[in-house]
């Protein structure tokens, strides 16, 4: 009951812990971006580093490197965030789905596209939503979750104009791309104010301490009241399967070894349990037991037997009465 006890402070503490917002999305991240990867491009990703911060939207906008790719997200209640692709991933990815592999040399960096930009967008919402499924019972996923992608800009210029001007959450990502081939940063700006869903918690129902008398006599009678049955097999003998097929109402079968003070009681399985007598109750046929399985030597006398119990298990037809 003790072990019982810190189990549940400690599932309370955690219950507590999440509801005042621990960190998830700096775990949760690297994982839906590599899964993202495989799933829409079959591309190996991995994500050696990453660093969660807080920042204005002017020091946003001077983190990501020139000729990026600015993918503007839109999000719950009307929010807005960012995903910024730098030139090497953004060419390693552009190359995976045109040249079906990422090349070892970087080629010189441009100007992105619309055409990246669509190449992409399914990769950025697959990462997002692998993202808002790995917090569904994280606080961070007031914050992180609800967003997908909306449009992209191939200058950080108008962002400033375009973002609302408070606090941000914000995630940047060193990926490796192929093994190592080609790396780069993939960075993720969210309000940090979110207006998302707050994950429930449901409680588990308190449960009372365990009773372990009550619960003995609880099982005590739920076994003593379970019923077995049981089959009298008064001798057995081996037959021909001729003879047996050719057997007819009315035939006689004689049973040389039978004795009506030697009767075996067997389980379902054959197995037996113990040794009875023929006998009657209130006129009709039954067995009283003189010597159970675990037995050395039978009962003798009727007060031997009452000590060692008596079972009376009632027959179908009434005992007839010899002339």
């Amino acid at each position: 009951m003790a072990a019982t006890s810190v189990i549940r402070r400690k599932l309370a503490a955690a219950r507590a812990a999440m509801a005042e917002g621990t960190p998830g999305a700096d775990r949760g991240w690297p994982l839906a971006l590599a899964r993202a990867a495989r799933d829409t491009m079959k591309l190996p990703l991995e994500v050696p580093s990453l660093r969660l911060s807080r920042g204005s939207l002017a020091e946003l906008l001077e983190m990501p490197a020139d000729r990026s790719l600015f993918a503007v997200l839109e999000g719950p209640g009307e929010g807005m965030g960012l995903l910024v692709l730098s030139p090497p991933v953004l060419q390693g990815l552009i190359e995976q789905q045109t040249l079906g592999r990422v090349q070892s040399h970087a080629a010189a960096p441009r100007k992105p596209t619309r055409t990246d930009a669509a190449m992409v967008a399914g990769l950025i919402d697959a990462a997002l939503a692998g993202l808002e499924q790995a917090l569904a019972q994280e606080a961070d996923l007031v914050w992180a979750g609800g967003f997908r992608y909306a449009s992209f800009l191939d200058d950080a210029r108008p962002l400033g104009l375009l973002l609302e001007d408070f606090s941000y959450r914000i995630l940047q990502a060193e990926v490796s791309l192929a093994h190592g081939t080609r790396s780069g940063e993939v960075l993720l700006a969210l309000p940090a104010e979110g207006r998302g869903t707050i994950p429930s918690y449901t409680a588990p129902p308190p449960q009372e301490d365990c009773d372990a008398p009550a619960f003995a006599r609880a099982l005590a009678d739920r076994v003593e009241g379970a019923t077995s049955d049981l089959q009298a097999a008064l001798t057995r003998i081996t037959l021909p399967l001729v003879t047996i097929m050719s057997l007819r109402v009315g035939e006689v079968v004689a049973l040389p070894s039978a004795a009506l003070d030697q009767i075996s009681i067997e389980g379902i399985d054959g197995r037996p349990v113990g040794q009875a007598k023929l006998g009657q109750n209130r006129g009709m046929r039954a067995l009283r037991v003189t010597r159970s399985a675990g037995q050395e030597r039978p009962a003798t006398t009727p007060a031997e037997v009452q000590q060692g119990g008596n079972l009376i298990v009632p027959m179908a037809e009434p005992l007839r009465q010899a002339g």
